[in-house]
């Protein structure tokens, strides 16, 4: 399982705009159809477990596992 130190690199290497920093990171990517997503990534240590990695992947970053290996 990815960290949340993998995530907040992910949002780095992909383009996401880091906009709020405070308990966590909060980063929005605004793609060229006009649509947003939005991730908040949180500060704390260890890795994002199984059901909360796979609700961030599909519906918040909306990409592949593949597709995020390759930005971290």
């Amino acid at each position: 399982m990815p960290s949340w130190k993998d995530l907040k690199r992910f949002c780095e290497n992909d383009g996401w705009e880091l906009y709020k920093d405070t308990d966590h990171y909060y980063y929005p990517k605004f793609m060229p159809d006009g649509t947003i997503k939005r991730t908040k990534v949180s500060k704390g240590t260890g890795e994002i477990k199984g059901h909360l990695w796979q609700t961030i992947l599909k519906k918040q970053l909306q990409v592949t596992q593949e597709y995020f290996n390759s930005k971290i």
